[in-house]
């Protein structure tokens, strides 16, 4: 089975085309969302059709939910532009958006393989506005996962916008970083520099001697900094679009 991961689409409808026009020359069995699907970026209400008429599982990000409560991000962020990037956005919902990020599911779990088991999430399995990065102490890892890496062979999630692999406790980690808007550092609290480019993964489980292997494939996806120039301007009243617009400059 071949599982393509897709995280933190973030409004970026270009973005999401590009990838799915790579994964349709990768190949995939199936296709899953791991959150952050329609905020910040200029075409929410796109993202959220083309993920609905694919049939693509979702599970919930902390940006989706905030969509769904508008008091939330406030427990999370007091940054003015993005909280009114946010209220832009969910300005933007029709009734069959709201329904469908009614059914983002927490997480979820799928079978590669008999014995292996893909786990997913957002941020982390109890919380889906933490940070698991390649640098995390292996003990705080450890109650973040609260245990799952025993009994899954690769646990992924996004959140951060940075493509990650890392071994923990025998489990592979995967974050497939971000389609929207891919970071180039963690810098908790200030502004991020944005690269021009969409990210995605691919888990493969493959049979090999009577038993099943694991593969993980970070792919990178060029973009067009014009494009995503104009895809920005085209939604001027954005509260976001400055920012982005001087990111693709």
């Amino acid at each position: 089975m071949r599982v393509a991961l897709i995280s933190d689409l973030h409004a970026n409808a270009l973005a999401l085309e590009a990838v799915l026009a790579d994964l349709a020359r990768a190949g995939a069995d199936r296709l899953v969302c791991l959150g952050d699907v329609a905020t910040l970026g200029p075409h929410p209400d796109a993202v959220l059709g083309r993920l609905r008429d694919l049939g693509c599982a979702c599970i919930l990000g902390n940006h989706d939910e905030f969509l769904l409560d508008a008091e939330l991000i406030h427990t999370y962020t007091e940054a003015p532009v993005v909280v009114n990037a946010v209220d832009w956005c969910r300005d933007r919902l029709a009734p069959a958006d709201r329904a469908f990020l009614a059914g983002f599911v927490p997480g979820l779990d799928i079978e590669l393989a008999p014995g292996l088991t893909l786990g997913l999430y957002h941020g982390s399995p109890r919380s889906h506005m933490e940070d698991i990065l390649a640098t995390t102490p292996a003990e705080r890892v450890d109650e973040m996962l609260g245990g799952r890496a025993t009994v899954a062979a690769v646990l992924a999630g996004g959140h951060t916008h940075f493509q990650m692999l890392r071994q923990h406790r025998g489990a592979l980690l995967l974050n497939p970083g971000s389609v929207g808007i891919p970071f180039k550092e963690h810098m908790p609290g200030q502004p991020p520099a944005v690269l021009p480019h969409a990210e995605y993964a691919i888990v493969e489980a493959r049979s090999a001697g009577g038993s099943a292997g694991i593969s993980v494939e970070l792919r990178r996806v060029p973009l067009d900094r014009a494009a995503l120039r104009r895809a920005a301007e085209s939604a001027p009243d954005n509260p976001i679009t400055g920012y982005l617009v001087a990111q693709y400059s």
